[in-house]
């Protein structure tokens, strides 16, 4: 239960109030972004178990190293953090793991019937990448975050996170190239190159469909 007395708080104040021993702010804190966190999960790990174990792990873990936190960047952004590096710890672990098991989650490849959007082909296909370059992709391109604070979050270099981003890319832009029409263009991320775009079809032309993000950082990132 949230306590009524957490609304209208910051998502700094609930986190120094929670290290203050407020027993329900952490509740909203992580209330307020769980829909995010859960999504960057899934597209991080390898299959539902992990991401939602992952989630479970990162959550446990922020809860007890809040104290930790020197409020020198967006709360938000060391939520997504501690996420990404839960599932990649358990990604690590699990190397002998199918990369591409949501691809069964998410929906039916094959249904003549069904058009599939755009956002979850991406997912597929990022689903393929090795995880250090499904991270970057994740954070810069689907998450707004710029190669800076990528860097910060992975503990990589900046010019690791953008050679990460250009391979991945790349790699991407060779897997959806067969799919025809439902071949999307990851938006140019700031300070990295651009996917080359290939054809789309005069369907995807009409409605203008892009990747999942769509302008700058969702709501829930910003601080």
């Amino acid at each position: 239960m949230v306590s009524f007395d957490t609304v209208g708080r910051s998502d700094a104040q609930l986190l120094a109030d929670h290290v203050a021993g407020d027993r329900y702010a952490f509740a909203e804190l992580f209330s307020r972004h769980q829909r995010q966190l859960e999504r960057l999960a899934r597209i991080t790990s390898s299959n539902r178990e992990d991401a939602a174990d992952a989630l479970q792990d990162a959550m446990l873990s922020a809860h007890r190293k809040a104290a930790n936190f020197r409020f020198d960047s967006a709360v938000s952004s060391w939520l997504y953090r501690i996420v990404v590096n839960a599932c990649l710890d358990r990604l690590r672990n699990n190397r002998n793991h199918v990369t591409i098991a949501l691809v069964d989650d998410i929906g039916p490849a094959g249904d003549p019937t069904t058009r599939v959007d755009t956002a979850i082909v991406v997912e597929r296909a990022l689903l393929r990448l090795p995880v250090e370059q499904r991270a970057a992709i994740v954070a810069v391109d689907m998450q707004g975050y710029s190669v800076a604070e990528t860097a910060r979050m992975l503990g990589v270099a900046e010019g690791t996170v953008k050679s990460r981003c250009s391979r991945g890319r790349a790699k991407l832009a060779g897997t959806l190239q067969g799919l025809d029409d439902m071949t999307p263009r990851l938006p140019a991320a700031r300070g990295c190159h651009t996917v080359p775009q290939s054809a789309r079809s005069r369907r995807h032309a009409a409605t203008g469909r892009t990747v999942g993000h769509t302008s700058g950082r969702s709501p829930v990132d910003r601080p």
